[in-house]
């Protein structure tokens, strides 16, 4: 067994990760999921077949993950199979926040590794899974149990988010498993790209997936994330059939809050704002109750000077957050759906 080492104390990095970068070559880039093939095909030219995972750091992350332990001691082999297994995972870092991801108070949990290249994302520093940290699921499931007095004062719980939960998905399945095992409410954050790796168990397991809609159009969304669209419907169809008599989750249906990144000038235009609506209205029709809520979500740039710090182009330097007209107009294009939406 692999030794541990808290990462608090050390050396800040001003992401939040990037410590551990071991080489594991001839890996797949989505780990614990054996069935997954032709990665570099699926993802893009960008996401490479090789995976670069995460080993013991010779610096700390800071606060990104103070409080946890990284797992010292461990070569590629057992790194690799640990990954696949479930027992080891690609962290970045986690938080405790009320009112955000989910209901009540919630353990945010960032995964390291996501298979799109969003022109607004905020946390670039989470893209690559081999810049994140090596966390063993029991000691993750240790902090969860450390706040099961918080989550059941506030009906609150744990939520897995990223970078892209699902590109982990042996080590998701883990910890929403240890998670429920606790009573504890659970919420998968996801942009749907790789829903095929959401098994029925991992659904069983899962009381909310928040499902990050970044366009109804397809070339807009091509625009925005380099990658599909196709993807992400399906899942969010998916999700809603689950909890129909016949479903497997027919006895505890998964609830689905959508959320929409609202960015002038790339997902404002009312068509595609439309594309969006119609699309959640479908999902509330396979299953009524499907959709707790709609979130619009004002673009900021909170994330520029990560990308400056990456040495990266940010596409969206000198584009300004919407208008407070422009994001109630949106808001209504859902609510004339019958969406309950902030």
């Amino acid at each position: 067994m692999p030794t541990q080492t808290s990462a608090a104390g050390g050396t800040t990095s001003p992401l939040g990760g990037g410590a551990g970068r071991g080489a594991l070559l001839g890996a797949p880039a989505v780990l614990g999921s054996p069935s997954v093939d032709g990665v570099a095909g699926m993802f893009g030219a960008t996401v490479p077949d090789g995976l670069e995972a995460p080993t013991a750091p010779r610096r700390r992350t800071g606060a990104g993950l103070d409080g946890l332990a990284v797992a010292d001691g461990l070569d590629r082999g057992d790194t690799l199979a640990m990954m696949r297994s479930g027992e080891l995972g690609s962290v970045h870092s986690w938080e405790l926040v009320t009112a955000v991801d989910g209901p009540g108070t919630r353990l945010t949990v960032f995964l390291s590794g996501c298979p799109l290249r969003c022109l607004y994302c905020h946390n670039p520093d989470t893209l690559a899974m081999r810049d994140g940290e090596p966390v063993t699921a029991d000691e993750l499931l240790a902090r969860v149990r450390r706040y099961l007095p918080v989550f059941r004062a506030t009906h609150g719980g744990l939520t897995l988010s990223g970078g892209e939960v699902l590109q982990q998905p042996a080590f998701a399945a883990r910890i929403l498993r240890g998670a429920k095992e606790m009573g504890v409410h659970t919420a998968l954050d996801t942009s749907g790209f790789l829903g095929r790796n959401l098994t029925d168990t991992m659904l069983r397991d899962t009381d909310l997936v928040l499902l990050d809609v970044k366009s109804g159009d397809p070339e807009t969304y091509l625009r925005v994330t380099k990658r599909p669209l196709q993807p992400t419907l399906d899942l969010g169809r998916r999700l809603a059939a689950s909890g129909l008599p016949d479903g497997v989750t027919a006895d505890a249906p998964v609830e689905v809050w959508v959320r929409f990144v609202l960015v002038p000038g790339l997902t404002d235009d009312e068509r595609n704002v439309g594309l969006v609506a119609r699309y959640v209205a479908e999902l509330e029709e396979i299953r009524p109750g499907t959709v707790g809520r709609v979130e619009v979500l004002p673009f900021h740039q909170m994330g520029r000077d990560k990308w400056s710090a990456l040495g990266r182009d940010y596409a969206l330097a000198d584009t300004e957050p919407p208008s407070p007209e422009l994001t109630e107009r949106v808001r209504e294009q859902f609510r004339s759906h019958g969406l309950t939406t902030y």
